[in-house]
């Protein structure tokens, strides 16, 4: 790596030419959602026109390409100089909580393989199922991760509570 190195990954670097900065952008390729051939199911599922992904590797490679901006969400990849950026359509939302690890705090790893610490206050129930926000993104709990989060779930009558760091919350349900 040279004096300036890297200033941004995988998108700009110094050619130290005559001492000179020289920033090269990757050719971009932008796929809109209408033309991509895969989309994300209402349970985190990738799916084309002949079923649900199988292949783990291709799974996991598609959920940690994911990313968002103002356009929407999009998995990309960069290869051979191109960068390319496919939007894909989604069911549900297309962030989900894959799982969930108990103790002092409750930490959830999403489908995308980011982890972030559970802020009780921001969840709510909808149509039967669970979500949070964060950073302004709907996430939403995967059947698995429901089923080890149940272990703080608490219910009083009819409304839901969760138990973090020995405080019960009360989680709202939006009809």
């Amino acid at each position: 790596m040279n004096r300036i190195g890297r200033l941004r990954e995988k998108q700009f670097w110094y050619s130290g030419v005559e001492g000179r900065l020289q920033v090269d952008r990757p050719e971009i390729i932008v796929i809109p959602k209408e033309k991509t051939i895969f989309w994300m199911d209402g349970n985190g599922c990738w799916r084309n026109e002949f079923g649900k992904f199988e292949k783990k590797k291709i799974i996991d490679y598609f959920h940690a390409a994911i990313d968002r901006d103002e356009n929407g969400y999009f998995v990309q990849q960069e290869k051979d100089g191109v960068l390319e950026k496919a939007y894909f359509h989604y069911e549900d939302t297309a962030l989900f909580v894959f799982y969930v690890t108990l103790g002092e705090s409750v930490c959830l790893r999403l489908n995308t393989g980011r982890e972030i610490t559970l802020n009780p206050e921001t969840l709510w129930i909808e149509n039967d199922n669970l979500y949070l926000c964060h950073d302004g993104e709907r996430i939403k709990f995967t059947d698995r991760s429901m089923m080890k989060i149940s272990a703080i779930l608490e219910e009083e009558g009819s409304a839901c509570l969760i138990r973090v760091q020995g405080r019960l919350y009360r989680i709202p349900e939006i009809e």
